[in-house]
């Protein structure tokens, strides 16, 4: 993605929903072509694409660094949240464990509900 680039900042790839915080360019706020283009490639080869991912996304722009930090918070505990696993860094599919590596989290955060991510529902 040479020509729209963004870093991720945090994912979680859930058996029927996806979670993602990306930076993107000074200026450039198009997340529909990256959508576009995520989910052309991730589907290729599939039959029925349209079948596969629903057809809208809902963006946040982030407000500030405490904001993101609950979106973050909120994006590494959806496995625990929704009953996938005991604790964040046992699901697979996601940022957590870069991030706890990164030292974003101690030891045992996210085996019961983190005070940033009460009262936050985004699916």
């Amino acid at each position: 993605m040479v020509k729209h680039p963004f870093v991720i900042d945090a994912v979680v790839i859930m058996p029927d929903h996806i979670h993602t915080i990306w930076r993107l360019p000074e200026n450039d706020g198009d997340f529909s072509t990256r959508w576009r283009l995520i989910k052309h490639f991730v589907s290729r080869g599939w039959q029925g694409e349209d079948a596969f991912w629903q057809p809208r996304f809902w963006e946040h722009l982030i407000r500030d660094e405490e904001d993101w930090r609950k979106h973050v918070d909120y994006i590494h505990y959806n496995p625990v949240k929704h009953g996938m696993v005991s604790k964040p860094e046992n699901w697979e599919h996601g940022s957590f464990r870069k991030a706890k590596t990164n030292g974003w989290y101690p030891d045992g955060w996210g085996c019961s509900e983190p005070e940033s991510c009460r009262n936050m529902e985004l699916e």
